[in-house]
């Protein structure tokens, strides 16, 4: 059974409106085991719309069309469906039924644009839109179910959610059994992890589909099954994954770098400090963004200029003019005065230059230092990490984050990025 979506308008097109209904449209058919096979974007041109309706209606099953149901010249979806099925246009009484009441419980009147809304093909099938003034509508032609959708997505998710998705799966019965694994890993590319399969796990099961989501900072792995017969595979496949990827999995379904973190923290009942300074509260923010965050976060300090960082870590000024803000006795300062004033037995410091200028020779633009850990064992880096301010920002924030997981977890071993990003 092939699904194929027309998402229509110029607005579209010029790129003022990004896409977003696509995406829900198909997490919603995923759910019941459906997936789109095929998406085309079409201005408001007629005789394209109707070119593209006429050859996607003849190829697929069920054809979605989101977008051109509103009351204004350019919303062209009934009437080019009238021309594709034959079928007149005529006031449909439902839709118009609908249009009243929408106004009438905001107190508008009633107008000839409103009403443009419930001129549809004869012979459409209503489909309720509870929050928005236009019906969405299906008709059959070419033996392909279309279903006409606004393209406004707070109207169209309820559409789908209370609608829509059970229109076909009633019209289409799917006994598949879509499940999909998701975890969350860093430090790994997907290129590699793909190679590394290749390499070790030869006799992957077709059962399994295997999936990434690139993303910043992370890297999600999918393993998706169709069929519930196959869980114990799905699980076997984790199992090897888990062994072939070692401690890059920082956890299952949508665990960030923080969350874990956090989680880390509350299991072995410490708390945690920072100290930034490149990172503008960047970590502490990540980290505060997680519930629970208050039984394991003492404190965050900000200490942008070198008289902050005396008078809120203590940082020697002697140490600080003999070697420099972004510097490894500095970090080892900030960290150490960070612990030291919250109580907190774990810490992390950064100082570094974010750009787009402030670098010198020997401390070029990108450069970081990073110290993380304990009281009684403290670590240190510097890296150069080529990327906008933003990125650069980002990425520090991504890597002390895993560092301290990886020291909360007793990890020994140098995460693979270490000896990429140092110099």
């Amino acid at each position: 059974m092939k699904i194929q979506l027309l998402l229509t308008g110029n607005e579209l097109m010029s790129g003022h409106t990004v896409d977003s209904n696509s995406a829900m449209i198909a997490q919603q058919l995923s759910a019941k085991a459906y997936s789109i096979a095929r998406k085309v974007t079409v201005g408001d041109d007629k005789a394209d719309l109707l070119a593209e309706m006429q050859q996607q209606s003849k190829a697929a099953d069920i054809l979605i069309v989101n977008g051109g149901l509103g009351p204004t010249i350019d919303d062209l979806t009934a009437e080019i469906l009238s021309e594709l099925t034959g079928q007149a246009i005529e006031e449909n009484a439902i839709a118009k039924q609908h249009i009243i009441d929408w106004c009438e419980r905001r107190k508008l009147i009633v107008n000839a644009a409103n009403l443009k809304q419930a001129m549809l093909p004869t012979g459409v099938e209503i489909i309720p839109n509870p929050v928005g003034s236009a019906v969405g509508f299906s008709i059959n032609h070419n033996d392909c179910l279309i279903i006409c959708t606004p393209g406004v997505p707070n109207e169209l998710r309820p559409m789908m959610e209370q609608t829509i998705v059970e229109l076909i799966c009633q019209r289409f019965p799917n006994n598949e059994q879509l499940s999909t694994l998701r975890f969350q890993t860093f430090g790994i590319g997907e290129s590699t992890l793909q190679q590394m399969v290749g390499d070790k796990l030869t006799d992957w099961p077709e059962e399994v589909e295997l999936g990434f989501r690139a993303g910043m900072p992370l890297l999600e792995i999918k393993l998706t099954i169709r069929k519930a017969e196959h869980a114990n595979l799905q699980q076997q496949c984790y199992q090897r994954l888990s062994a072939l990827m070692g401690h890059c999995i920082v956890g299952p379904e949508s665990t960030n770098l923080a969350e874990a973190v956090v989680q880390l923290l509350q299991q072995q009942h410490a708390q945690l400090s920072t100290a930034e300074s490149c990172t503008g509260g960047l970590i502490a923010s990540a980290i505060t963004e997680i519930a629970g965050a208050s039984a394991v976060f003492e404190a965050g300090y900000v200490t942008y200029s070198n008289d902050m960082k005396q008078d809120m870590l203590g940082v020697d000024s002697a140490t600080l003019e003999q070697h420099g803000a972004v510097s490894e006795p500095v970090v080892i300062a900030m960290a150490h005065g960070a612990m030291e004033r919250s109580g907190a037995g774990y810490g992390i410091a950064v100082s570094g230059v974010a750009g787009p200028d402030g670098g010198s020779d020997d401390k070029p633009v990108g450069t970081v230092w990073m110290a993380w850990g304990s009281k009684a064992q403290l670590h240190t880096r510097k890296l150069v990490l080529k990327a906008s301010r933003k990125g650069f920002q980002q990425m520090v924030t991504a890597i002390t984050l895993d560092l301290t997981r990886r020291e909360l977890l007793g990890i020994e071993a140098e995460p693979r990025y270490l000896s990429r990003y140092s110099q």
